[in-house]
């Protein structure tokens, strides 16, 4: 009861103070975003021609994500808000979908085809990792590229040709993927965020938690995946630079217990992109960085 009443107390801050946002002196549009990967496709679309703000930076984990008074100042002012969408913000769609009456407001999965979009472990729920299919990502970023030159007509954008570099990113990953032999091609990860992935480039994903992290894993599902890990002789797991690698070093022990050899065999990139003004803080660096690691594992 006390979350519903103070998300209600945010958004109507929110809405009453959103009339007037404040522009800061280089006049530039602000627009606020979600995740890194959102903020570095925005970034690719309109350059310099826009103050771009991602909410979420590295390490953070969007399931988990609660505003703080920081990120309800950059919602007040923002011009232009984007998020995910699929209910990978959680609370936070409430507010967005408050915002979007006084504010252009755009989540970047609302024009894909809904055919495209996967089914997740848990009862009624979409999967809202929609990145990891770069070429859905691409879509996605197209649509919002189209969004963008229709909404900010006074930045005179024009069509990206980083939707294009994503599209070769694709096949790049592809050709990656399939040099790992099929049998040993099993990604096993903290929490279900692989699934697109999986999917796009043919590889079998197990996480140890559903889609969410917003659920504990329990011994049950340790023991089910360590079971299949060990009949399996899967070689490597991996963990995730936004979740916890507690489980999995536990996953990793009772393996050894039962006399199999398994290794770590690297961060990847989930939820979070990487530190900025890295190779892994853009989200082409952060898919090659994922690749690259899942690749020199398993093979």
């Amino acid at each position: 009861m006390y979350r519903l009443i103070n998300l209600a107390i945010i958004v109507i801050s929110l809405t009453i103070s959103a009339c007037n946002p404040t522009k800061d002196s280089s006049g530039k549009i602000k627009i606020v975003t979600t995740t890194g990967m959102i903020a570095d496709a925005v970034n690719n679309i309109v350059g310099d021609k826009a103050e771009v703000t991602a909410l979420m930076g590295p390490g953070v984990d969007p399931h988990l994500y609660k505003a703080a008074q920081g990120d309800l100042k950059l919602l007040q002012e923002a011009d232009v808000i984007i998020y995910n969408g699929l209910h990978l913000e959680g609370k936070m769609t409430d507010i967005f979908e408050k915002l979007a009456r006084i504010k252009p407001v755009y989540a970047i999965s609302s024009e894909i085809n809904q055919n495209k979009l996967r089914q997740a472990s848990e009862q009624d729920a979409v999967d809202p990792h929609i990145w990891f299919d770069v070429q859905l990502w691409s879509t996605g970023v197209s649509n919002l590229n189209k969004w963008l030159i229709k909404t900010l007509p006074d930045l005179h954008l024009v069509k990206s040709t980083y939707p294009a570099e994503l599209i070769k990113l694709n096949t790049e990953v592809e050709n990656l993927i399939h040099t790992i032999p099929e049998e040993q091609r099993v990604l096993i990860t903290a929490h279900d965020a692989f699934g697109y992935f999986g999917d796009a480039y043919h590889i079998e994903v197990k996480g140890l938690q559903g889609i969410s992290t917003v659920a504990q894993a329990g011994l049950r599902d340790v023991n089910e995946l360590v079971n299949i890990i060990v009949e399996r002789k899967i070689k490597a797991v991996f963990i995730e630079s936004s979740v916890p690698k507690k489980q999995i070093d536990v996953v990793i022990e009772t393996c050894r217990e039962k006399g199999h050899h398994l290794v770590m065999g690297g961060t990847l990139y989930s939820d979070a992109m990487g530190a900025p003004n890295t190779p892994e803080g853009t989200y082409i660096g952060m898919v090659r960085h994922n690749v690259t690691t899942i690749v020199n594992a398993l093979k």
